[in-house]
């Protein structure tokens, strides 16, 4: 099993100054390449304290590949339903030749109805266009003078350049949060998974259904799962919990509030049931994180037994 570190701004410009975080972060990412975590991963967000920092992974991620030297850099990840496949493709390519080789590529199909209504674009429309966009971006990718006709966006005899430094093209990754129909769709196009804990006795299932559309689909091995979670280490782990739980707190907060509009009465046949998962999440609390695994808080020997526990109830994970 492989640890990284997610970048997930939740941060006022009252609190913090763009210029500082990123200098914060990209120190942390530096430090993180020297001890040996295999990965340096980023959110695109938009509007809202909740990530709005982060408007471009991208651009990020190819600050810390001058930095650093060993780590994968993951978008965590970009989305589709506001980007345009020709520019992404391009951006994708030459992160790739900037980090000489080092890029994963999450796709998200954004959740905010608020990104959504401010880029124009509907929430109904999310599947579809995340579809058509991660299918366009590959095409691109994978093959020169490339030709698709989408419902959202059409490409004409293009090649996309730079091409990419990995052959045929960075590793892919798909975001799902909750419904099996996502892990569903990863594993039968042969993408890897990457997962929030948010409600982890739902994981197991979720996993499975990816492992098995996967197998069904005849690719080779199982698959390849990333789950995101929060951690904090202390040798004494009561410290540890009264140190990280506020900001915890503060982060569920935040998520609770961009995602308010879930609650508000918004509705989406493509975000069945969101109302009621806000809802748990703003029941939630970091001691109810904690203890089910969601977050990784304590000493050493407390979260190496919470690793192994959700390993076992989870089926197994790749990345962390």
């Amino acid at each position: 099993m492989q640890f990284g570190v997610q970048f997930f701004p939740d941060v006022r410009p009252e609190e913090k100054s763009g210029e500082a975080y990123f200098q914060e972060a990209l120190g942390l990412a530096e430090e993180a390449d020297r001890l040996g975590f295999s990965h340096i991963r980023i959110v695109e967000h938009y509007f809202h304290y909740y990530g709005g920092y982060s408007p471009n992974p991208i651009v990020f991620l190819a600050a810390a590949a001058q930095r650093t030297r060993r780590a994968r850099l993951v978008t965590g990840a970009v989305l589709p339903a506001f980007n345009h496949p020709l520019k992404l493709a391009g951006e994708i390519a030459m992160l790739d030749a900037l980090s000489r080789g080092r890029l994963d590529v999450g796709f998200a199909r954004a959740f905010l109805p608020h990104e959504f209504r401010r880029f124009g674009v509907s929430p109904d429309e999310s599947v579809a266009r995340f579809r058509e966009g991660i299918e366009q971006v590959d095409l691109l990718l994978r093959r020169e003078n490339a030709t698709h006709r989408g419902r959202f966006h059409a490409i004409e005899n293009t090649t996309s350049l730079p091409r990419p430094t990995q052959k045929p093209r960075p590793k892919f990754y798909v975001a799902a949060l909750n419904t099996p129909e996502s892990f569903e769709f990863a594993g039968r196009m042969g993408y890897s998974v990457m997962a929030i804990a948010l409600v982890a006795d739902k994981m197991r299932p979720l996993l499975a259904a990816y492992r098995q559309a996967w197998k069904a689909a005849g690719h080779p091995g199982e698959g390849e799962v990333m789950v995101a979670f929060h951690m904090f280490c202390d040798p004494d782990g009561e410290r540890a919990r009264a140190f990280a739980s506020p900001l915890i707190d503060a982060y569920l907060k935040s998520l609770v509030e961009a995602a308010s509009d879930w609650l508000g009465g918004e509705t989406s046949k493509d975000y069945p049931g969101y109302d009621k998962i806000i809802a748990a999440l703003r029941a939630s609390n970091a001691a109810e994180q904690i203890a089910s695994g969601g977050a990784w808080v304590g000493s050493p020997a407390e979260i190496a037994a919470t690793i192994a526990r959700l390993q076992r109830e989870f089926g197994g994970f790749e990345h962390a």
